[in-house]
C-alpha cells in the first residue's frame, strides 16, 4: 500500500451496542491482528502509521458513543481509500426484540439512552449507524448466533487459507471420561469387543487384525453405513453455515479397539473431501492395560 506500506488488511467493526462486538474483536485477535476498542476514527490514520510496520493486520471497532460518528468516520475512510487503503466494513446486527432481552437479562442501560428504556437507545443507534450498514461489505446478524458461532463465522471468513473447514474425528474410552469438546458422539460398546480375543488383546485398532475383527460383525457394518450417510449430510450443512471445525467422537469402553477403529476408517472416508485429523484420546492409557 502506498502510504501505509506495512498494512497488509484493515477491518473496521462497527453495529448494533449488544451485537457481539467484543466476541468479533477477540475473534480478530486470536487471528493476529491488532485490535483497538472505540477508537475515535479521526486517530484511525496515526494508528495505522504506527503498527502497520510491526503488525500489518488492523482490526479497529468504533461505535456511536464516537462524537460525530458517522461524518467523521466516512471523511477517515475516503481519505483511507485516496491513499490506497481499502478497509473492511465489518457490520454486526440483531432484531430489537433480541437485544432488549439481553439487556433485560444483564441489567444494563443503553449507553446512548441511560435513563430510558432499551428500546429508545435501540432505535436511536440503529438511525446513526444506517450508513454505516449500507456500506458494509459484511454483515453478521448475530440474533440467532451463540458467541462461539459468531467466532467460527470470522475464524472461516478471515482466515480461510490457514484455517480451513476442519473435521476432527476422536476416539476415547468411557472408563476415562466423556471428552466436553465435542460436536457428535457415537457408542460403539455395542459391538463385539476384541479385548477378549487373546491374540487381539494387545493390539489397538490402528491395526490392521483388529480393524478386519472389528467390521467382520454385521452390526458393525450396517453401523459404519448408517454413520457415513448422516456424515455425508451434516458435514456440508456444518460448513455451509459457517463452522470453523467439527468434532466428531467415537466411544467404546477402553478406547484402544472398537472406537479407533471407526475414528481410522471414518476419517479415511472423508480425508480426500475435508481437512481431516484423528486423535485416539485414550490411546497412551489403553496400551498400558493388560
Amino acid at each position: 500500500m502506498e502510504d501505509f506500506k506495512g498494512l497488509e488488511e484493515l477491518i473496521i467493526i462497527s453495529g448494533m451496542s449488544g451485537a457481539g462486538k467484543s466476541v468479533a474483536m477477540n475473534s480478530f485477535e486470536d487471528l493476529g491482528y491488532f485490535c483497538v476498542d472505540n477508537l475515535p476514527p479521526v486517530l484511525l490514520p496515526q494508528l495505522i502509521d504506527v503498527i502497520s510496520s510491526v503488525r500489518p493486520k488492523i482490526a479497529v471497532a468504533i461505535d456511536t458513543r464516537t462524537p460525530d460518528f458517522i461524518d467523521s468516520l466516512f471523511i477517515v475512510i475516503d481519505d483511507l481509500e485516496q491513499k490506497n487503503v481499502h478497509p473492511h466494513l465489518l457490520y454486526l446486527d440483531t432484531r430489537d426484540d433480541v437485544l432488549v432481552r439481553r439487556y433485560k437479562e444483564t441489567r444494563r442501560s443503553h449507553p446512548l439512552a441511560p435513563e430510558d428504556a432499551p428500546l429508545v437507545g435501540i432505535k436511536m443507534e440503529r438511525s446513526l449507524l444506517e450508513g454505516f450498514r449500507d456500506r458494509a461489505h459484511t454483515l453478521y446478524d448475530t440474533s440467532d448466533l451463540k458467541p462461539q458461532m459468531l467466532k467460527d463465522r470470522i475464524l472461516l471468513q478471515f482466515n480461510e487459507e490457514r484455517i480451513p473447514f476442519t473435521v476432527n474425528f476422536m476416539s476415547f474410552g468411557f472408563k476415562h471420561g466423556v471428552p466436553l469438546d465435542i460436536d457428535l458422539l457415537f457408542d460403539v460398546r455395542f459391538i463385539t469387543n476384541p479385548f477378549y480375543i487373546p491374540e487381539l488383546r494387545p493390539l489397538t485398532g490402528q491395526t490392521e487384525a483388529v480393524q478386519t475383527y472389528v467390521m467382520s460383525h454385521p452390526e458393525a457394518r450396517a453401523f459404519y453405513k448408517k454413520v457415513i450417510d448422516m456424515l455425508e449430510f451434516l458435514l456440508p450443512q456444518y460448513k455451509r453455515e459457517g463452522k470453523a471445525q467439527v468434532v466428531v467422537a467415537f466411544g467404546c469402553t477402553g478406547g484402544k479397539h472398537r472406537s479407533i477403529t471407526f475414528a481410522e476408517k471414518v476419517s479415511a472416508h472423508f480425508a480426500e473431501r475435508y481437512n481431516v485429523k484423528t486423535v485416539h484420546r485414550d490411546l497412551v492409557h489403553a496400551t498400558q492395560e493388560k
